[in-house]
């Protein structure tokens, strides 16, 4: 509530953050329609971590994908956990953050 006691148009949300393989997209994306979630936004991202570099260069070879999404929290419970069974078969990590939006 701002001030003048008027609504904010935000509500709390849970925005979920989702870095893998470019060969995990496909799998991710089918997860998260399975949630009914209202929309997901995808990038190519490079980096370094424990699997190794991951360069972008060539598409689908040795390349990751930043996937995020709004959701409940119930939700992200639910995917992460999902996610986790990857963890060990592909590069990929996830983690979650507490906002406020509109979606």
């Amino acid at each position: 509530m701002s001030d003048s006691g008027t609504h904010t148009p935000v509500e709390p949300a849970i925005l979920i953050t989702i870095i893998g393989e470019t060969v995990l997209k496909d799998r991710i994306v089918k997860l998260l329609k399975s949630y009914d979630v209202s929309g997901y936004t995808i990038s190519q991202v490079q980096g370094e971590g424990g699997h190794g570099r991951r360069l972008a260069d060539i598409a689908g070879y040795n390349t990751n994908i930043e996937i995020k999404t709004i959701v409940s929290l119930a939700v992200s419970d639910e995917i992460i956990c999902k996610l986790k069974e990857e963890q060990g078969k592909h590069a990929l990590i996830a983690f979650r953050h507490s906002i406020e939006a509109f979606y």
